[in-house]
């Protein structure tokens, strides 16, 4: 009888967990209710320029000397020139790649597109039952069918004839 009892509230552990909405992947927005503290850029210190003259004008929703540029900024720590940067970022070496991948045009809602199409397969690969009782995470096995094996990848692209020269040897690793 003990052991019916068991059963019995087993079973129901297992059915409200399956009802749970959470998918279980690693979704890193899920059941945030703080800012995103990678989104915060703390503004340049301010400081009284030498000629208040090459002050910009004062524009609604305009840029101020002391907004952050987080790219141009990254370029010159590296030793880049930041002046070099064209097209909200991209390098102008990179324009005829760049032009190159758009050449059959660019979808404007790829974003919503990708976003719909993620949420299918997340409710497609859900929590098993045992899964969401212990609560694990079913990231890997969810998305291994999508992943690569780095070591068969460069040995293919080394077979291949492809120079990889910032891979070590594979009797190096």
């Amino acid at each position: 009888m003990r052991a019916h009892g068991l059963m019995i509230g087993l079973a129901a552990a297992l059915a409200l967990t399956a009802c749970a909405s959470e998918s279980g992947l690693m979704n890193l927005d899920a059941g945030r209710s703080t800012p995103d503290e990678f989104a915060i850029l703390p503004t340049r210190p301010l400081s009284m320029p030498p000629d208040l003259a090459v002050l910009p004008s004062p524009t609604p929703g305009g840029a101020n000397i002391t907004d952050p540029t987080p790219l141009p900024d990254a370029v010159a720590a590296l030793g880049g020139n930041p002046g070099a940067l064209v097209n909200q970022g991209i390098g102008a070496a990179d324009q005829a790649l760049v032009a190159h991948a758009a050449r059959n045009g660019t979808d404007p809602q790829i974003r919503e597109t990708l976003a719909e199409a993620d949420a299918r397969f997340r409710q497609r690969n859900s929590r098993r039952p045992l899964e969401a009782l212990i609560g694990t995470s079913v990231y890997y096995r969810a998305y291994r069918s999508q992943s690569l094996d780095a070591d068969a990848e460069l040995l293919r692209w080394r077979r291949a004839g492809a120079i990889t020269p910032t891979s070590p040897p594979p009797a190096a690793r």
